[in-house]
């Protein structure tokens, strides 16, 4: 009789924590999105700042701060309700974070914290298509197209994926962001590339990165964001998220060796650009994965990516002549194809559905990278000659490039010697 008492205690306590805060993945989550919010103003800016030329350095680690400042804004404003709201192909209902207070939960977690999560990737994702453009279109319109690229673009390829829009979900697996993030983001970047044409001296002279060690610097702190990028997908502190952060760290550090092995095979040289650039590859390869796969999958995963990341830079860029300045597209897009692909062939027993079939699972796969790539490819289209049309045109004047765009259009420098 004691025994039944204490069991019908017990039950309203089990029933009640499946609804209920948990103050542990609460704590996981607030970390984990300070994590991810140091990928964009910190980790990408100081990346991509690296990767460009002297004159044009502050302009472009001001893409990544601005595509931070105003993804925030779109995003608490509307973004947020078209990605997550209710509703088919696009979400409504929660404009302005309409009926969500500090009491309402998201899982387990306050949705509010939910929404500043998933508002880092909106804003990263925008700043990764920067790096296509960069060195040659106008930094208002930029600004202008960030905001409409998350509202009309990115906000509504996360409704399909994670936010509930079942007719145009079909079963991909992306646990944090392979298509909705890093193809997505490549795609765009590498349309806004195509509209602008090439820099005025492509081609014609040598374009060196102003400097290796930001690369290398940028590259690791984008390495450190990953961890709450992947593992707080999960949105959870538990064995998945614990899986996910092992196999990031570890997809990274095979991307770099993917890359400087065929970088020392083809040109003799083992550069820290190419070592970082292969971390950012295997970083991205993992992506979708990470939720999914074990250690083994995540040495092929990270491995490929890296070599492919190599491939599509030294390669496919050459064969294509889209100048991609920052190499987007064929780091993010290109790899995160890859990585999309991938995540069908390499699943951890833990994951492993009983009625599983890899051949459904990778049609699923190309359908949900088809949509992406055509989706994305023509609205972005449609959006930059929007940007372009408000700020009256999308591409600087001959000197100004020339020049550069920290002196022309910020007044600074980015070294005062």
């Amino acid at each position: 009789m004691r025994k039944y008492h204490l069991a019908l205690l017990l039950i309203p306590s089990l029933v009640f924590a499946e609804d209920s805060l948990s103050s542990g993945n609460t704590a996981w989550m607030l970390v984990a999105t300070a994590f991810v919010m140091l990928m964009t103003p910190a980790g990408l800016a100081l990346f991509y700042g690296g990767l460009t030329r002297s004159k044009n350095v502050l302009n472009t680690i001001g893409m990544s701060l601005g595509a931070y400042a105003v993804g925030t804004l779109v995003w608490v404003l509307v973004g947020y309700s078209i990605a997550f709201g209710s509703g088919d192909i696009i979400g409504s209902g929660k404009v302005l974070l309409n009926g969500i207070t500090s009491s309402t939960l998201s899982g387990s977690i306050p949705e509010l914290l939910f929404v500043a999560f998933q508002g880092t990737f909106a804003a990263i994702a925008v700043a990764i298509a920067s790096g296509s453009m960069i060195e040659r279109v106008k930094f208002s319109t930029y600004m202008v197209f960030a905001a409409l690229w998350i509202v009309a673009v990115y906000a509504p390829v996360t409704h399909w994926a994670w936010g509930g829009g079942s007719t145009l979900n079909f079963g991909e697996m992306d646990f944090a962001g392979g298509t909705v993030v890093h193809l997505n983001a490549g795609v765009a970047g590498f349309v806004v590339a195509m509209i602008l044409g090439r820099r005025r001296d492509y081609g014609k002279t040598a374009i060196k990165p102003f400097s290796p060690v930001l690369v290398s610097l940028g590259a690791a702190l984008l390495w450190f964001g990953w961890f709450g990028f992947n593992a707080g997908s999960e949105l959870a502190a538990d064995g998945v998220a614990a899986s996910a952060f092992l196999v990031t760290n570890v997809a990274a550090s095979l991307g770099v060796i993917g890359w400087i092995i065929v970088e020392w095979l083809v040109y003799k040289k083992a550069t820290i650009v190419g070592g970082a650039s292969g971390a950012v590859a295997g970083l991205v390869a993992i992506t979708p994965a990470s939720g999914s796969t074990g250690v083994e999958g995540a040495i092929i995963i990270g491995l490929v990516g890296g070599i492919l990341g190599f491939w599509g830079v030294a390669k496919l860029k050459n064969m294509f002549k889209v100048d991609d300045s920052l190499d987007a597209f064929w780091i993010h897009g290109l790899v995160g194809i890859w990585g999309s692909i991938a995540t069908a062939l390499f699943i951890a027993p833990y994951a492993l559905k009983e009625d599983y079939n890899m051949a459904s699972q990778l049609v699923s796969q190309f359908q949900a990278i088809g949509l992406t790539i055509v989706y994305s490819g023509v609205v972005t289209a449609i959006v930059y000659f929007i940007a372009s049309a408000i700020t009256g045109g999308g591409r600087v004047d001959d000197e100004s490039e020339n020049r550069g765009l920290d002196e022309t259009i910020h007044g600074e420098k980015a070294l005062n010697l």
